[in-house]
């Protein structure tokens, strides 16, 4: 039913997972709190930001168990990618419409895709580590 990797996960891509995750999103969060925007547009792209953590995590979840065998419905799913779309979709026009420097839209938009792909990884490598982890118990 599972899939077996041969493979453990590296410490060092654990770590580049983490430090990317964390950079992305202590990048994203520090130029929110120090921006001079609305505390409402200020919630908004926090918003967005932990949208598209959650979402992306999601997609990564429900393409790996299915990849392993382990029910996922069509309904779910479909949600996790259309939420991680959507909330690329957000931050794109909430920057489009933003009074910001090309140069912070930038950053703005650069710090998400970070702290999704970290989110995305960090994900894999739990995932890994518990198979692995159960692997070796038996």
């Amino acid at each position: 039913m599972g899939t077996s990797n041969s493979q453990t996960t590296s410490g060092a891509f654990i770590a580049a997972s983490w430090i990317a995750l964390g950079a992305g999103m202590l990048g994203y969060i520090v130029g929110l709190w120090r921006s001079e925007m609305l505390l409402s547009e200020k919630g908004y792209y926090f918003t967005v930001l932990m949208y598209g953590l959650f979402a992306s995590i999601s997609v990564q979840k429900s393409v790996r168990d299915r990849l392993e065998g382990i029910m996922v419905t069509n309904l779910y799913y479909g949600i996790s990618w259309i939420s991680t779309l959507l909330s690329i979709v957000l931050l794109a026009v909430g920057l489009w419409n933003a009074a910001l420097l090309p140069s912070e839209k930038g950053f703005y938009a650069f710090a998400f895709l970070l702290s999704t792909f970290g989110a995305i990884a960090v994900q894999k490598n739990t995932r890994d580590t518990q198979n692995d982890d159960r692997i070796n118990d038996r």
